[in-house]
């Protein structure tokens, strides 16, 4: 195929805002995990599929409990409304937990 272009799973975007490595980075509506710290502006290479540990709002969360990222506080949540879906969670996760294991979606 001379019109492929990559898989992507790893996707080299501009940084919306400063981020570091492990962060989540929302641009439009892609969403990924930043593979490095980045200033904003610069280049930074996000991995939009897999399985990573990110930051959750207060609330329990179930396997199989679809997630979405609120990129003022930045942070997974199960609120829709106003957020990205991201993908899924993984394991279940206490209210008071300060993480919780997400599936990405490859969200677009």
């Amino acid at each position: 195929m001379h019109n492929y272009v990559q898989r992507g799973e790893n996707l080299t975007v501009a940084a919306p805002y400063a981020v570091t490595s492990g962060a989540g980075v929302l641009l439009g509506a892609i969403f990924g995990v930043a593979a490095e710290d980045a200033a904003s502006g610069a280049t930074v290479d996000i991995a939009t599929f897999g399985v990573f540990t990110l930051p959750k709002a207060t609330g329990a969360l179930s396997v199989g409990d679809a997630l979405f990222w609120d990129n003022t506080a930045k942070v997974v949540t199960k609120t829709a409304t106003g957020n990205t879906r991201i993908g899924v969670a993984v394991e279940t996760a206490a209210s008071a937990d300060a993480t919780a294991a997400v599936r990405l979606n490859g969200s677009f």
